[in-house]
């Protein structure tokens, strides 16, 4: 017991950032057993060996180690530091509930559930795959420099405060994209890609107003030397042939639908799944001819407001193909649409209505009869309660 005692001195004087954590996690690692003051005894005795009678940051360290990921949660949970919503007994996501309307079944999320989701979902296996530098040719030097120019202007509204690397990640990305049957294959085309219409802005800074906020001296310099870097040839090794990516602190709906390659800073990377996210698949040749962009224009938000509408299927009439709207539908406001994977087929009216049919079809037809075989001999029957279920 006296090495016990010296432990909780230690503890007092711990750095007050740990305090919260060490209590937690010594808290959990003495609960671990139920029984009577014996065990505990051997296992606040296990903690002073574990840590050498020291539980500085180093000694609880070594004792989370020793957690599952189940006490490591609990731990985790009362440490006042983290400020969880749990540690108020709030519900999580309690600062955006809303009672208006009809809850809303659009994908994506923000925040700490978003970075929960996002490392919770692994790196693809073999998702890496090498990308080839980048030849440009520009038909005149006014091309080249325009290229350098959107180039430029991507890595810094994207990734101004980025490590190189990451910097560097998102550059790879738009190149990618000009070698990508599937984008324009210019990099100003790439880069302003969308940003005509008043929704569907590939790069959000083209359609936001970004552009109207002069770039601060010291971060375009560094930008426009990672974007001449990499139309000199230079390679982001660590993303390969990525032609998505997305901040960590937001979970879109689309990034299950590709194969996750790795993080760089603030940046998730993802490339198409199978053969159109191969090296091979990038046979795009570079047209040379970059387009003149109307920066003036584009400095100006085009975000679309809301407008009221009963339905999506009000909400999309006269849409064009692969045109997403912004509507208010019951007090809440969604971006309605098939959103475009890239050049992949959409389904047309007739099949989505086929679909629909054999859908309703399958929901009209009876419930199919299940047998139960009687239990052997010797076995009594039991009646199973189905918790969570209903009334009826």
């Amino acid at each position: 017991m006296p090495q016990l005692k010296t432990t909780g001195r230690r503890v007092l004087a711990a750095a007050p950032m740990a305090m919260a954590v060490s209590l937690a996690v010594l808290g959990v690692a003495m609960s671990a057993s139920s029984s009577a003051r014996p065990d505990l005894d051997r296992t606040a005795e296990a903690v002073a060996r574990a840590t050498g009678g020291e539980l500085s940051p180093r000694g609880l360290q070594l004792i989370m180690a020793r957690l599952d990921p189940g006490q490591l949660a609990v731990a985790r949970r009362g440490d006042a530091a983290l400020n969880l919503p749990e540690l108020y007994d709030l519900t999580p996501g309690w600062e955006s509930l809303t009672l208006g309307g009809k809850p809303s079944l659009d994908q994506g999320v923000s925040g700490i559930a978003a970075q929960q989701l996002n490392a919770a979902m692994p790196n693809a296996f073999g998702a890496l795959q090498p990308a080839k530098p980048f030849d440009l040719r520009p038909a005149t030097e006014a091309d080249r420099k325009r290229a350098l120019r959107c180039l430029t202007q991507a890595v810094y509204y994207e990734a101004a405060l980025e490590p190189t690397e990451g910097q560097e990640g998102v550059a790879q990305v738009v190149l990618n994209r000009v070698r990508d049957p599937n984008y324009p294959n210019t990099v100003c085309g790439v880069v302003y890609q969308g940003a005509e219409r008043t929704t569907g802005c590939q790069f959000s800074f083209t359609c936001d107003g970004a552009l109207s906020r002069a770039p601060i001296a010291w971060a375009w310099t560094r930008a426009a030397r990672v974007a001449e870097r990499a139309l000199a040839g230079h390679v982001a090794t660590r993303v390969g042939t990525a032609t998505h990516y997305h901040a960590d602190y937001v979970h879109p709906w689309w990034s299950p639908t590709l194969a996750k390659i790795t993080q760089v800073g603030a940046h998730i990377f993802y490339r198409w799944k199978g053969g159109p996210g191969e090296s091979a698949a990038f046979v795009q040749k570079s047209g040379g001819r970059e387009p003149v962009i109307d920066e003036a224009r584009f400095a100006r938000p085009r975000i679309l407001l809301a407008t009221a509408a009963d339905s999506v299927e009000e909400a999309l009439a006269g849409a064009a193909p692969n045109q997403l709207r912004t509507v208010e539908i019951d007090g809440q406001t969604r971006v309605v649409g098939v959103a475009s994977l890239g050049g992949r087929r959409l389904a047309s009216k007739d099949e989505i209505a086929a679909i629909n049919e054999r859908l309703k079809a399958y929901e009209a037809a009876p419930a199919p009869t299940v047998t139960v075989a009687p239990p052997p001999p010797g076995v009594t029957a039991m009646a199973v309660e189905e918790v969570g279920k209903p009334g009826g």
